[in-house]
């Protein structure tokens, strides 16, 4: 009953006239990203972040939410229409995607996307509205010590958000966390590493940071390299699927609904791991592999379903824990924290206008996404003509104006572009910018909990591991740890043997 009457709670939080309106706009600049090639979700977060500052709480973390999943729809469009993803987790459309366009099929691949994502979001959003609760009434039992092995444990997860080299991403996390230490220690008062700069003397700007990392390093990747394609020009057809194509299609979006929900939750999972899996689950169980790649619209429905579940399994960690389970989701811990807003276990008692607003949201975003993506996409095909010269320095112009406007001050958008150029340089070197903005966030956090926890001992480190629930979330953390270090050395030795192959074959 508590959960019902949350809910309804939430949607008389979301169904406002202010409230709709970000979460329709949050909605439609996803929709707008997701079409538009070489921007992506995260790029779009970090730079609309500043211009949610003065926004009560509710709608700016509404309507960012709404740019993360309506990227998710949107990103399907370009995927099948000119073989283009629009962001990451639509590579995999792709490949059933334009094919089923090329055979004059654009219009029910559209469909089935578009349907199949509403379907998953809409079952994803419900999974999430009934397990979250049960794990926020977990975490309330927490106290400094449970609250230090739960960070612990973040900053290990987070190293299982990267694609690449591990080593790299405890680099980076490294890297974070002494950015995190700069500015007034958090007991005595004192300066740290500020080298006599009072601008800094608070700690960097979150927002500079964020938007030089992802903002203005995404604009330099894509400028460096414009994305190209052949632009469709068939006739889209009809955009409702034939009973064919949902009887084919209707095992495959429930599929990767749950798998996409499922890999949302875990560390690492998010989105674009979601996709893939479920399109290597339809190509194992359909008794015609050999269509998959030549247009199976299965190719496109159980991965579209995917991504989009993935949305609200990502958002259970972060509403309830604190943690975020990818980058995307990282940045909206931000925004919480910017907002003034702590996000764990205490954010559904404190804040539950926040909480319950959100997941009400999706339900709401969902219906909305439906109706911008069937009968408007004339005009998201129009918008793929627009030249990459107008579109990239009118985004970083944006960039500057809504950093300075974060502070009021140069000196914050010279950070931004700074950390910028530190972005650009980190993703051409295959180090993922990511962990460094989770150690930067979590970083205060985890000392302060520290501390807090020794003053309780008297300096003692035996409360770590006395207290049950503290000890199990360490120990988890060191398994972690152990199965990252196993799979370093498993690959590393799968890496020397297939060398020395290569050696002998060419012998």
């Amino acid at each position: 009953m508590d959960i019902l009457s949350g809910l309804i709670g939430g949607f008389g939080v979301i169904l406002t006239p202010a409230n709709l309106y970000y979460c329709f706009l949050g909605s439609l600049v996803g929709t707008l990203i997701g079409v538009l090639p070489g921007i992506g979700p995260l790029a779009t977060l970090s730079l609309l972040l500043p211009f949610t500052f003065n926004l009560p709480a509710v709608s700016a973390i509404v309507m960012l939410a709404a740019i993360f999943y309506g990227a998710m729809y949107g990103g399907s469009t370009t995927s099948i229409l000119v073989n283009i993803p629009g962001e990451a987790a639509s590579v995999i459309t792709c490949l059933d995607g334009y094919q089923m366009a090329r055979q004059g099929k654009a219009g029910r691949a559209l469909g089935i996307a578009a349907l199949g994502s509403f379907f998953a979001g809409t079952l994803s959003t419900a999974a999430l509205t009934l397990f979250s609760p049960v794990l926020v009434a977990f975490a309330l039992r927490f106290g400094p010590p449970e609250y230090f092995a739960l960070m612990a444990l973040g900053f290990v997860i987070t190293l299982f958000m990267v694609a690449g080299s591990t080593l790299k991403a405890v680099v980076v996390l490294a890297l974070g966390v002494f950015f995190s230490t700069i500015g007034l220690d958090i007991v005595t008062g004192k300066e740290r590493f500020t080298f006599g700069l009072i601008e800094i003397s608070g700690g960097f700007e979150l927002v500079a940071v964020i938007m030089g990392l992802f903002g203005v390093s995404e604009i330099l990747l894509n400028m460096e390299k414009m994305a190209k394609g052949e632009f469709f020009k068939k006739r889209l057809g009809s955009l409702l699927p034939t009973r064919a194509d949902w009887r084919a299609s209707g095992g495959p979006i429930l599929r990767g609904s749950l798998l996409g929900f499922g890999l949302g939750v875990l560390p690492g999972g998010g989105p674009t791991t979601a996709s893939f899996f479920s399109y290597a689950v339809e190509r194992r169980v359909s008794k015609e592999p050999q269509r998959f790649g030549a247009g199976a619209i299965e190719g496109v429905a159980g991965p579209e379903a995917a991504n989009n579940a993935a949305v609200g399994g990502s958002l259970i960690p972060l509403l309830s824990l604190g943690l975020p389970s990818n980058a995307v989701t990282a940045l909206l811990l931000g925004a919480l924290i910017i907002q003034g807003v702590q996000p764990g276990p205490m954010l559904m008692t404190q804040r539950p206008d926040i909480y319950w607003g959100v997941i009400a949201s999706l339900y709401v975003g969902n219906v909305m996404l439906l109706v911008l993506n069937l009968p408007l996409v004339g005009l998201w095909v129009q918008l793929l003509k627009l030249p990459y010269w107008i579109l990239f320095p009118n985004i970083l112009l944006l960039a500057v104006v809504g950093t300075y406007s974060a502070g009021h001050s140069f000196f914050d958008v010279w950070v931004m572009i700074a950390f910028g150029m530190v972005g650009y340089a980190l993703r051409k070197l295959d180090y993922e910018p990511a962990p460094f903005v989770l150690a930067l966030v979590l970083g205060p956090q985890l000392e302060q909990a520290l501390r807090q926890s020794l003053i309780m001992s008297e300096g003692s480190v035996s409360i770590f591991f006395t207290r049950p629930l503290t000890a199990v979330l360490l120990v988890l953390a060191a398994a972690l740890v152990a199965l990252l270090i196993v799979g370093v050395w498993s690959r590393r030795g799968l890496s020397r043997r297939l060398t020395q192959a290569l050696k002998e074959s060419s012998r």
